[in-house]
């Protein structure tokens, strides 16, 4: 019988989860329709709504990081050019 993965309950950290083998809902369809259709985004939720792990996601895509995203569908059917960008994230957390 199949182990099933852990839920990354709390974390906000894409490479953990990615690197840690936990469950990860595949948004990267999404991303990359929304980088190749448009211009500027403003993302704002509620609180707990998986802001940070979605900013997580797109700095490891920018950085090039494919391997994180293996098995994703953006490595399997995107046509994601595995570049690196400068990325700036500003957290108001802190």
């Amino acid at each position: 019988m199949k182990k099933l993965q852990k839920l990354p309950i709390g974390k906000s950290s894409f490479e953990s989860i990615r690197e840690r083998n936990e469950l990860y809902v595949d948004k990267t369809r999404h991303f990359y329709q929304m980088l190749e259709e448009g211009d500027f985004y403003f993302i704002s939720r509620p609180r707990r709504f998986g802001k940070s792990l979605t900013v997580s996601t797109l700095r490891c895509l920018f950085q090039g990081r494919k391997e994180l995203f293996d098995g994703l569908w953006i490595v399997q059917q995107g046509e994601w050019e595995w570049k690196e960008y400068p990325v700036i994230v500003i957290d108001f957390n802190s």
